[in-house]
């Protein structure tokens, strides 16, 4: 571990995205894992995916051993300047209609299943009627 960290901007670490060359933002530490690329048993797709943004989330959703935290000192370079790192951006689902249950199928359905026999049954006394012999 270096003994004078040095803090990274969000930007310069951004532009380490390649195969050849890649940093990695986790707990607000930059590591270079260049070197680690060919070697990641989940392979550099993995490690490519969490460029361009904080990967601690993705780090510890896997689950990672005691030996592979203890094997990330030697790619630490620095840490992160918080300050250059962009907010979140959280969710805001857009609003919905209120549930009007008299708009839906389901609604048109009950009423027709209730309408029907009634037009069934007045059809058959009317034909009733007009055909009886008087």
């Amino acid at each position: 571990m270096a003994s004078d960290p040095k803090l990274h901007s969000f930007e310069e670490v951004n532009k380490h995205n390649k195969t050849k060359d890649c940093w990695l933002v986790i707990s607000g530490k930059v590591y270079d894992v260049t070197p680690f690329m060919d070697d990641h048993p989940g392979g550099d797709e993995v490690l490519l995916s969490a460029t361009g943004k904080d990967a601690t989330d993705d780090f510890e959703d896997v689950g990672h051993s005691d030996s592979a935290r203890e094997m990330m000192d030697k790619y630490y370079i620095g840490d992160i300047d918080m300050s250059t790192v962009p907010r979140r951006h959280t969710y805001i689902p857009h609003q919905q209609a209120a549930y009007n249950p008299d708009k839906t199928p389901e609604f048109v359905v009950k009423i027709l299943q209730f309408l029907v026999p009634l037009l069934i049954l007045g059809l058959a006394f009317a034909v009733r009627h007009y055909t009886k012999e008087k």
